[in-house]
């Protein structure tokens, strides 16, 4: 999608939570954006919305969900055709 991002991602350890994960990813890539890109910081909303799945049930659905995104919108015409749509690595519950 042209105006957001999904993550979904597992913690290896409990040392960093989601807030500060989110925090540190929006830093460092709105930093990399804007040299890129030649444009002014803030690249990325201040606040965030979070989703913690907990079965691989929950995970397939909210995937899928998140991969139809572009062609519910209008962007393109089969999910097939969004590039950047990404991949499904499948996470042990």
């Amino acid at each position: 999608m042209p105006d957001h991002v999904h993550f979904f991602a597992r913690s290896e350890m409990d040392a960093l939570g989601a807030a500060d994960w989110v925090q540190m990813w929006k830093s460092v890539s709105s930093r990399r954006i804007a040299a890129a890109l030649g444009i002014k910081q803030p690249i990325w909303q201040a606040d965030y919305f979070d989703r913690y799945l907990r079965s691989s049930e929950n995970y397939s659905e909210k995937w899928h969900y998140v991969e139809r995104n572009a062609a519910r919108a209008g962007l393109v015409e089969t999910v097939e055709a969004w590039p950047y749509r990404g991949t499904i690595n499948h996470l042990m519950f």
